[in-house]
């Protein structure tokens, strides 16, 4: 298990590319931050997280499917403040790397969310379902900012259902 130590070691998405992107890999970045727009219904589900998610993603600013994903993660927080994205650089945090393989591999970007007091509840990455579908030359109707939302939208219900946390709150 990653320990949420390593929340704290991570940077906003700004500071990240500052310091471990080119100006070319906030160029690209950046791009796709700006061509993300959201659907009003995105938004307005979004807009009913209530549950504070620490969001930690390993990426590496180089990195072309970063570049095409991370961006959306800072969409949604805009839309819902209760959302903390913070980025781990891979190659500056090995042991993390090494904890968040994926298929026996070096993968970015790999999401980690974690409750408001730092229990892991989930892992999420590399590619998106839409994704792997375009690849492999298969008919996909979805999107990869969509396939995201789901797996956000899905932490927040276990956040928002947890009996600890439900207590916690008094709802």
């Amino acid at each position: 298990m990653l320990p949420f130590s390593h929340f704290d070691a991570a940077l906003p998405y700004e500071r990240f590319l500052t310091q471990f992107g080119s100006a070319g890999d906030k160029a690209r970045w950046d791009r796709t931050r700006e061509a993300v727009a959201l659907t009003d219904d995105q938004r307005a589900l979004l807009a009913k997280f209530t549950r504070r998610t620490n969001v930690l993603v390993l990426a590496g600013a180089w990195c072309g499917d970063c570049a095409a994903q991370c961006p959306i993660f800072e969409r949604f927080a805009e839309a819902a403040p209760v959302l903390a994205v913070r980025y781990l650089d891979r190659d500056a945090h090995p042991e993390a790397q090494q904890e968040l393989k994926i298929n026996g591999g070096d993968r970015v970007p790999v999401v980690v969310f974690f409750s408001e007091d730092g229990f892991e509840v989930a892992r999420y990455g590399e590619r998106t379902l839409s994704t792997y579908r375009r690849l492999a030359g298969e008919a996909s109707d979805g999107d990869v900012a969509a396939d995201w939302l789901r797996e956000f939208e899905r932490v927040q219900w276990i956040l928002r259902l947890s009996p600890r946390l439900r207590k916690l709150h008094n709802d």
